[in-house]
């Protein structure tokens, strides 16, 4: 066929997609539904792909920002399933059977949290028939997500883990609040006050000619190789924080600027920098702490969904989160509607006065602790 056969799966979503040419629509819709519904489950083949999964496992905790993250999310919302990681432990992996992955499917590949969407050349009069006539061994639980949620929500816990290691030439850390759900109507502000905190590293350059107050001072004065902003939306919570890789003398300094720019955020906020906000850098929509092209806000957006892929995944996505398919010109009508006032408002409920997670990997020594961090979500001062 000269297809693409994938799958992925994120901290809420399991994801199986292909790729073919107009021709070949009805067959990719059958391998799909075939792998799905009549999956044999050879031990053999479980064995051999437990290890493929451990392998990765080590992959994963080779790369420091990866695992920041995934401590990150297990300190923030700890004792909850939302801070467990995705491969989950080693030991579980080790004892995977038929059994398991059965019981797996029958509970959560269930016909009222599933989503078919297409894109590009299709019909959806045709799409609809060939998934009633193709998916009919799906099981009809009716649990739905909001239900496994509310039995087990998550729970923001301010706390921190610290892992000092010496031998690691850079420091790498995160700093987080709770965040927004998706669909919270506060989300979006705190999209755009993502945008206006920016991203930055040291290849790219331009650091104090950025519009971001706090790149301008990490870029001036060197107190960073690296930062980003990030806003991670779940079905029930979030993160909102500030992600930084920064040498070891540098970083009771770097610390000092992200605090005083997230504080300053329900203090002073000038409309000039929300609409640079608006049509700025970088955004997270869709996908878990990415970063879009030089451009503004929207036709980031734009970008981010060039492609017959990225559509159909957005159009999923947006089903299972929001219940419905959210206009362009609706989700533009709402980043538009944020103004200096709507900021302060949001980052007085998220971040004035509110408990923080932070996790730090790598020669941490100079990092000031978890009080420190605290007593500047406010200002005595204005």
């Amino acid at each position: 066929m000269g297809g693409h056969l994938n799958a992925y799966t994120s901290r809420e979503q399991t994801t199986y997609y292909a790729k073919v040419m107009d021709k070949d629509v009805p067959q990719a819709l059958d391998i799909l539904s075939d792998i799905l519904q009549n999956s044999t489950f050879d031990e053999q083949r479980i064995i051999r792909e437990r290890d493929v999964i451990l392998r990765e496992m080590e992959e994963v905790e080779g790369q420091t920002e990866e695992v920041v993250f995934d401590h990150l999310h297990a300190t923030a919302f700890q004792y909850t399933p939302l801070g467990r990681t995705i491969l989950g432990p080693a030991e579980n992996i080790k004892i995977i059977g038929r059994e398991h992955l059965q019981n797996y499917i029958s509970t959560h590949y269930t016909a009222p949290r599933m989503v078919v969407a297409a894109a590009g050349a299709v019909k959806h009069e045709d799409i609809v028939e060939q998934v009633k006539k193709l998916f009919t061994k799906l099981s009809t639980d009716p649990t739905t997500a909001s239900d496994l949620v509310s039995k087990e929500p998550a729970i923001f816990t301010g706390s921190e883990i610290r892992m000092l290691d010496d031998d690691i030439p850079l420091a790498q850390f995160a700093i987080a609040f709770e965040g927004a759900s998706w669909t919270d109507p506060d989300s979006v502000a705190l999209m755009v006050m993502q945008s206006m905190l920016g991203s930055w590293n040291k290849s790219a350059g331009g650091g104090k000619h950025m519009g971001s107050e706090l790149v301008q001072r990490v870029g001036i004065n060197e107190i960073a190789e690296s930062m980003m902003a990030f806003n991670t939306n779940y079905k029930d919570t979030g993160l909102f924080g500030v992600y930084a890789i920064a040498k070891p003398d540098c970083l009771d300094d770097l610390s000092y600027a992200i605090m005083y720019e997230l504080t300053k955020l329900c203090y002073r906020v000038s409309e000039a920098d929300v609409i640079r906000a608006r049509n700025q850098v970088f955004l997270s929509y869709g996908i878990e702490l990415s970063t879009s092209p030089e451009g503004s806000l929207k036709s980031s957006l734009l970008l981010h969904i060039d492609g017959t892929s990225p559509v159909a995944e957005d159009i999923g996505r947006q089903v299972l989160t929001y219940g419905r398919r959210i206009p362009y010109a609706e989700l533009f009508a709402r980043i538009d509607s944020v103004d200096a006032s709507t900021v302060k408002r949001v980052a007085n409920r998220f971040i004035f006065d509110r408990d923080l997670a932070i996790t730090a990997v790598g020669p941490i020594q100079g990092m000031p602790d978890y009080n420190w961090f605290r007593r500047r979500t406010y200002w005595l001062r204005y």
